[in-house]
């Protein structure tokens, strides 16, 4: 017998032996919408002016067949100005969304000052709102509570982006693994060891359903607001419950921004799922202006490939496990890559 030794599981990376046919797509079929980037300092820190020369990441994008982004990280205020001022020279290119302050929540003007912010920021040139996870996941209000979504305090937004025609994409909820004990049975388990942070199963936080309720809550009390919520509607673990809520609230769109692992590893589910729900879906990667992983994107999106990887470089791993491709049909994937963003950012009307 072959001799055998201890190994930690961080250090087991088996190749795989299956002989299967592989397509490379370094090209999608058609062009592409990434409504899910980062190029300011929510991503990459208050000196990310300093990181990338935005002449050179523009041209490395379009090369992979993209022909807008959107960066969510222009916030409000002088920041805004700053991320304008750097992207300004392509601004054919890079769609900006903006926001506002919620740490402000318990201001006696807080109505005010949102209603003047984002109108300020739309004069400016923002697109629409992103809301990261600070608004259910980091942020406290003034009595040690974490801000909720549905906070009734926070109406003034929505009814502001209702108002404006501005889309809101916001971040609710992580994957569900994170909201559980961080032991053998969790499937993020080395994950979460890397990055420990990442792990909400603590007195205090919100649990995974309740950020669930919230996140419909939003959507009911909001009717004429145009959400997308971000990371497959909060549940890439679940298609069904997101084909339910898509159902149940017509100003619900979804992104699919840094689930393929997930989406992935149920390709007969989520090729149902996108051909179901063609016109809610769009496209989106969750990168910055480093190493895009535009060809895996298209390779699990256009081909039947199966069993491969999800990432260049997936360590940590999402999880121990490889994907397959959903091979969607032409009309299909013109919808998810651009045609559908053009629709919510009504960019046929311009």
């Amino acid at each position: 017998m072959p001799n055998s030794s201890e190994m930690y599981l961080s250090e087991y990376m088996p190749k795989s032996e299956l002989v299967v046919e592989q397509h490379q797509v370094p090209l999608p079929k058609f062009p592409v919408i990434d409504v899910h980037t980062h190029f300011g300092s929510v991503l990459l820190g208050r000196d990310y002016d300093k990181l990338y020369d935005i002449e050179e990441v523009v041209r490395n994008f379009k090369s992979f067949g993209v022909k807008n982004i959107i960066n969510l990280d222009g916030q409000w205020g002088d920041e805004l100005i700053r991320i304008l001022k750097k992207t300004q020279p392509h601004e054919d290119f890079i769609i900006t969304f903006g926001s506002v302050d919620v740490r402000k929540l318990d201001d006696r003007d807080f109505e005010s000052y949102v209603r003047k912010t984002i109108l300020e920021s739309k004069e400016r040139g923002i697109r629409g709102l992103k809301f990261f996870k600070d608004v259910s996941l980091v942020n406290k209000d003034r009595n040690g509570k974490y801000i909720a979504v549905d906070d009734p305090r926070l109406q003034v937004i929505w009814a502001t982006a209702a108002e404006l025609d501005l889309p809101v994409l916001i971040h609710i909820a992580d994957p569900v693994a994170f909201f559980k004990p961080v032991d053998r049975y969790n499937e993020r388990y080395e994950e979460l060891c890397v990055h420990p942070d990442w792990s909400y199963y603590k007195p205090g936080m919100y649990t995974f359903q309740e950020l669930l309720d919230m996140q419909e809550n939003l959507l009911e009390s909001n009717p004429d607001t145009t959400f997308i919520i971000a990371h497959c509607g909060s549940y890439s673990e679940n298609l069904g419950y997101v084909a339910r809520c898509l159902d149940r609230y017509p100003n619900m769109y979804i992104d699919i921004a840094a689930r393929i692992a997930e989406l992935g590893r149920q390709p007969y589910t989520a090729r149902k799922f996108f051909i179901k729900y063609q016109d809610r879906i769009l496209f989106g990667t969750d990168v910055g202006p480093f190493n895009p992983e535009y060809p895996v994107h298209y390779r699990f999106l256009e081909t039947w490939d199966e069993y491969f990887d999800y990432s260049d470089n997936p360590i940590p791993p999402q999880g121990r496990w490889k994907i397959y491709g959903i091979g969607l049909e032409d009309q299909v994937l013109e919808k998810v890559y651009y045609k559908n963003a053009e629709k919510v950012l009504k960019m046929a009307d311009q």
